[in-house]
């Protein structure tokens, strides 16, 4: 009884392993792919100026269809920024504005925000269509 108990511990740990070093080499891909993007200017670059943008559209709720909700990020070469987001109802418009430092939201950012801010830090913007292996 220890033995499978142990067999199944030992399992465990395998799969848990082999599911942490998967997302560490999409998390190395990703910072590969933006220092690449970093490097590619070549000259003189304002790391303060914004350049990465992305577009991410939605339907943040049931009752509108058609994408009218959306996350806007803009951020600058050291990853700071802002993300602008709209929740369009039908009879009310929220508007967001959350602030961004090194790639992270400063405040807790939604899902939808977050694959704004990445996909703005990969250059995959302006306009981002929703990938499966972002989450």
């Amino acid at each position: 009884m220890i033995a499978l108990v142990g067999g199944i511990a030992g399992m465990t740990g395998v799969a848990i392993g082999l599911l942490a070093l998967r997302s560490a080499r999409s998390a190395v891909e990703d910072c590969l792919d933006m220092l690449g993007r970093r490097c590619a200017g070549g000259g003189m670059v304002d790391v303060k100026a914004i350049r990465d943008v992305a577009v991410f559209r939605y339907d943040a709720l049931a009752e509108m269809t058609g994408r009218l909700s959306f996350s806007v990020a803009l951020i600058n070469g050291l990853g700071d920024g802002i993300v602008l987001t709209s929740i369009n109802g039908r009879t009310e418009t929220r508007t967001y504005v959350r602030p961004v430092r090194g790639g992270r939201g400063i405040q807790p950012l939604s899902p939808e925000e977050e694959q704004a801010v990445r996909a703005a830090r990969l250059g995959i913007g302006p306009d981002v269509v929703p990938q499966a292996h972002w989450h």
